[in-house]
């Protein structure tokens, strides 16, 4: 009986999605994939502004002046260069409200990740794996592409189908406020249930991978640095990574893969010749 409730709901959730994506349907840059947004990026910039304030009126920003500049210049190089990309296909609008932020701060982890309107965070402890520009370049380009593919404004798309059969935000935020501005929080993390949210959460970081590489090309940067940066973080996991069919990221092993499939292609962007 259990199992075919969940079926229920599995083929109500795909047959809601089904008409959505008839009106509510993007174009992710680059990739080409159409995707699932009805959330309007004036929503989920001011959100995403506010929480942005919030983590860092809570957080202890890094005092360390060569990390710092680091950051900042990795993440404004790469800042520029989105912008002229979407300048040369005349998408330029597609920028439109971002509020651009680049800061380090003090956590030993090794992480980063980005907001939508372009506040992005990285943590002392990922310098410890990225040690030069084009390391860190490969990092920031990741999380940026996630911002421009609008990928938290997918996956909150997804949730408020999922868990109110896809009314409209405002209408959600008005009945269930506090559940709502939650599940905004968690379309930045994990969330969902496995098997009906996960995957493409999975999607969404491949895709981050592939414009990444492009816009730390369009920088100046080497995208070759991608296979190497990857393989340090996978021998600093070692033994940590949980297995992929329960993980919001492909592991190491796929990841490098898929990287090298889409090498040729940023290669182009950063050498100007076909490989």
């Amino acid at each position: 009986m259990k199992q075919r409730f969940v079926t229920i709901q599995i083929l109500c959730l795909c047959l809601i999605s089904s008409t959505l994506l008839l009106t509510g349907c993007d174009t992710v840059p680059i990739s080409g994939r159409r995707q699932l947004n009805y959330v309007p990026d004036s929503y989920i910039n001011s959100m995403s502004f506010d929480s942005y304030r919030e983590f860092l009126s809570k957080s202890k920003v890094s005092t360390d002046p060569k990390g710092t500049a680091m950051v900042k210049r990795v993440g404004e190089n790469i800042q520029k260069a989105v912008e002229r990309y979407f300048e040369m296909e005349n998408q330029s609008e597609l920028l439109e409200g971002y509020e651009w932020e680049f800061n380090l701060v003090d956590d030993p982890a090794a992480n980063a990740w980005a907001m939508a309107g372009g506040k992005v965070v990285v943590y002392t402890g990922l310098l410890k794996i990225a040690k030069t520009d084009e390391q860190l370049a490969v990092v920031v380009g990741h999380e940026i592409a996630h911002a421009v593919a609008r990928h938290g404004s997918e996956r909150l798309s997804q949730q408020l189908i999922y868990t109110f059969g896809g009314v409209a935000l405002d209408k959600a935020l008005e009945d269930q406020p506090g559940k709502t501005k939650e599940l905004i929080m968690t379309a930045y993390g994990a969330g969902g249930q496995y098997g009906v949210l996960l995957p493409y959460s999975r999607l969404h970081e491949t895709e981050a991978d592939h414009l990444g590489m492009i816009f730390m090309a369009l920088a100046g940067y080497n995208p070759e640095a991608a296979v190497s940066f990857w393989e340090n973080m996978s021998a600093n996991n070692k033994g940590k990574e949980p297995p992929e069919f329960l993980s919001t990221h492909p592991s190491h092993s796929t990841r490098i893969e898929k990287i090298k499939e889409f090498m040729p292609k940023a290669m182009f962007y950063y050498t100007g010749k076909p490989r």
